[in-house]
């Protein structure tokens, strides 16, 4: 059965990079344009692995991460921030809220890969 991981950003261009770069390896990859829809997908189906941004509207990167980490089955999945907000403050930030890895924007397709495969054993 393939790892399931769910991508939340408001950018499209963003989420269909990391589905076309992630699929092809054998994760099932889902897709998710915001905070709202991400929680209510994770209340009706189990992810792996969370790929976060922080920039979105209505709900940041930081307060979906913080609210799924209250959600039992998200306690321990690794949540991985990917975010164009790259001081050390919002790094902080991202870590208090629950993130396992806070990476700045852009990054190499390769270091995400090994990143990724290395979450989620």
């Amino acid at each position: 059965m393939p790892k399931k991981i769910l991508v939340v950003d408001d950018d499209e261009l963003v989420l269909i990079a990391i589905q076309e770069l992630l699929t092809p390896l054998g994760f099932s990859v889902t897709t998710s344009p915001s905070g709202f829809d991400a929680l209510e997908r994770m209340a009706n189906d189990r992810f792996d692995l969370v790929i976060l941004d922080i920039i979105m509207p209505e709900m940041d990167g930081f307060e979906v991460c913080e609210k799924l980490r209250k959600i039992e089955a998200y306690t321990e999945t690794p949540v991985i921030i990917l975010t164009a907000k790259s001081g050390e403050e919002d790094r902080q930030r991202g870590m208090e809220a629950g993130a396992n890895l806070y990476l700045p924007k852009p990054i190499s397709p390769k270091r995400l890969i090994a990143l990724v495969e290395e979450a989620i054993k």
